[in-house]
């Protein structure tokens, strides 16, 4: 039997959810396999290289490349400061001696006698991978990072910035239609992850920052709002590193939409929980969504499934649909009918279609392109 595959967003109640911690580079792994670890933890950690700073001593020495060596007063590997002096020539009878300072503070890497330079590498900078979320090491890759896992909610977001936060998750506003405003946002709700309904704008985002929110969670977002948040328009790239002072995680889409119930109404139930969030957006080759990740305690009766297999989403009869395209954009539906001959569409097109029964009742039928899988 064949069937039609169309892309799609988790949303999860409970579900398993693993995580690969990896260094940039290679270097030490903190933690062992078994191992319970939290969201804050550090799993691992290593040191990136400084840069590297060139110095021609012999043009500044007045000598040759080979005899930069005989003038040096520091050797490779030892660390040097700022405006040191590193070499030295004789002069002329004593006199006239030319000198060579270092212009960075690091380490000697080496002393050429063939070009007469000197490199001198700044200082390292550390770099660690925290745990991201609470939950158990299950596989260790040497000298690079981890494989944590957790039993928990999932749900996938359209469109996220900013990068990995942790946080309680705290709704605030009383339904899915209902927009995010600064009057909502509260001083005890700092080192928190809002949900809001509808939308949110620049003002609310702003306003969350000052009182220290450390995320978001909306239906939509105006991509004017979005502009002036940013001062600069995103590329069709990856999103994650916008350093705006929270993460911002979009449920449903560009412009006025409302959060689907069912995503609502499951963040409402995980009300007070600890969450990790993460705006990162990929929407290229090796697609990446924005997340956020609740870890529950696990039930009795459910098993961790260790050979669970994630594949592509199969769009059926009963499956439910989020609708891409203007009019019905941003708007929840349920397949009622797959047509398998091609259908004429009014640019003349001939392209498989569906029947979808949105929720007031209403049955239309469009491309299958045109929609996207709710998990």
């Amino acid at each position: 039997m064949a069937h039609a595959y169309t892309p799609g967003l988790k949303i999860s109640a409970q579900t398993i959810v693993r995580s690969e911690r990896r260094l940039p580079l290679m270097g030490d792994v903190l933690v062992e396999v078994g191992n319970q670890v939290s969201a804050e933890d550090i799993v691992a950690q290593t040191d990136l290289p400084g840069n590297v700073q060139m110095i021609h001593a012999a043009n500044l020495m007045g000598t040759s490349p080979s005899s930069v060596g005989r003038f040096m007063l520091k050797k490779v590997g030892d660390p040097v400061e700022q405006e040191e002096i590193i070499a030295q020539s004789n002069g002329l009878f004593g006199l006239f001696k030319s000198e060579v300072k270092s212009p960075i503070s690091g380490t000697i890497e080496n002393i050429s006698d063939v070009t007469g330079q000197i490199v001198i590498r700044e200082p390292s900078t550390p770099v660690q991978t925290w745990g991201y979320i609470d939950g158990q090491v299950i596989e260790v890759m040497e000298n690079e990072g981890v494989v944590i896992e957790t039993w928990g909610t999932l749900i996938q977001g359209i469109f996220g910035i900013g990068g990995e936060t942790v946080g309680q998750l705290q709704t605030i506003v009383s339904s899915p239609n209902q927009p995010l405003t600064p009057e909502l946002i509260q001083t005890d709700h700092e080192g928190q992850i809002l949900v809001g309904g509808s939308t949110v704008d620049r003002q609310t985002v702003e306003f969350a920052i000052d009182k220290g929110v450390k995320g978001i969670v909306c239906g939509g977002i105006d991509d004017r709002e979005l502009y002036q948040l940013l001062g600069y328009e995103l590329g069709v790239a990856i999103t994650g590193a916008e350093n705006i002072g929270l993460t911002l995680m979009i449920t449903e889409g560009f412009g006025q939409i409302s959060m689907a119930r069912q995503t609502f109404d499951l963040l409402l139930h995980r009300q007070g929980m600890k969450a990790s969030l993460n705006g990162t957006t990929q929407i290229r080759a090796g697609v990446q969504r924005p997340e956020i990740v609740i870890p529950l305690e696990k039930d009795s009766n459910s098993s961790l499934d260790k050979d669970r297999v994630i594949i592509p989403s199969a769009l059926d009869v009963g499956t439910q649909v989020r609708l891409i395209r203007s009019p019905y954009f941003g708007q929840l539906g349920e397949v009622t009918k797959l047509l398998v001959e091609p259908q004429s569409l009014e640019t003349e097109a001939h392209v498989r279609v569906l029947e979808v029964q949105l929720h007031n009742q209403e049955r239309i039928v469009l491309p299958r392109a045109n929609v996207e899988i709710v998990e």
